[in-house]
Formats: C-alpha cells, structure tokens, sequence
C-alpha cells in the first residue's frame, strides 16, 4: 500500500463500503475525509496513511498505550509482528509530519472485513483522523471483494459509539461475540 493522501489515492477518492445503500452520514463523513487536517496550531498540514512496516511494531505498540481503549490478547511485539507478515497491508497508519498519530487494522479473511484498533491520538481527535483511516480501510475492503465491513467497539466506549456512528456504521444487537483463548 502506498501512502495515501487523506480521502484519497492514486486511484482518486475513497469509495467507501456501501452494503445495503449509502447510509445516513457517510456523504459527509467522506467529504469531511477529503478536508485538509488542521493541527492545532491551525495550519494546513497532510495527513498520510499507509500500511506498517516490521519497523512500526514497537511505535504502534507504544502508541496503543496512550491511544487506543482496552488490551487485547495480541498487544504484543508477536501479535503485531504476526499481523504485518501475515497480511502487510492490514495495519493501517495514519501519519502528520512524520508522527503517528492513528491506526486501524483492516482485516479480510476472504469472506469477511474487520475493523480493530481504530485509534486516534488523544490530542488529536475530531480533526479527521479516524475518518481518513476508514477511509483507507474502506476502500482497501472494496478493491479485494469486500462487501459489508463490522468494527469491534467496547460497549463501554461511548466515545467511540459516536465516531463509528458518524461514520455509517451502527451495531447489530442479535449478535454476540463469543470468545475462547487459544493460549494460556
């Protein structure tokens, strides 16, 4: 995956995941991923996204500490390592002058796609971030086939209920997510 600029690749804007009709929000979520980020300084800076590398494990680890909500079983140095050499362009950076400042992984099994980790640097939220790396997400979901998208989101984030909402994305109350460790 190249970088993208925010909203946009060489191939021209995101497309967006629409599974059943674009859903309520979702226009404006996608022009507001083509705006420019704004830091707080309050000038115009580029947001970049592209895939991480073996190199990003210890920042995005790092990262998660400070941005992302809940641990998980695979906040590891293996866990990441796993994922970037499994499917290198599942974990999805977002980048502004060089500092990492979001992450998503995008993952596609073949039958399905799956949003974890969609974290944005406190300091930085409301200004685009997330939407740019769904955006990202997205649209690498659309280019292998992907049809409908799912996101884990803790029940006790509020926060996040009203970014994924923002985005097109609600939950689905008949299901539940089973859980069984594999490893002690």
């Amino acid at each position: 995956m190249r970088g993208l600029r925010q909203g946009g690749s060489a191939r021209g804007p995101g497309r967006g995941l629409r599974p059943e009709g674009p859903r309520e929000g979702s226009a404006r979520r996608k022009a507001r991923a083509r705006q420019p980020v704004r830091d707080q300084d309050a000038h115009m800076t580029d947001l970049r996204t592209r895939a991480a590398v073996p190199d990003d494990v210890d920042a995005v680890l790092a990262f998660w500490k400070t941005a992302a909500e809940g641990t998980s079983i695979s906040d590891d140095r293996a866990g990441v390592e796993r994922l970037v050499e499994r499917d290198p362009e599942a974990l999805v950076l977002a980048e502004l002058d060089g500092e990492l400042v979001g992450t998503v992984i995008a993952g596609f099994d073949g039958w399905r796609c799956h949003l974890y980790r969609l974290a944005v640097h406190p300091e930085r939220r409301r200004q685009g971030i997330g939407s740019a790396l769904l955006a990202a997400a997205e649209e690498r979901f659309v280019r292998l086939g992907g049809r409908r998208a799912d996101a884990m989101v803790l029940v006790r984030n509020e926060t996040a209920h009203h970014a994924w909402t923002a985005a097109g994305y609600g939950p689905e109350e008949h299901w539940r997510r089973w859980v069984k460790p594999l490893t002690d």
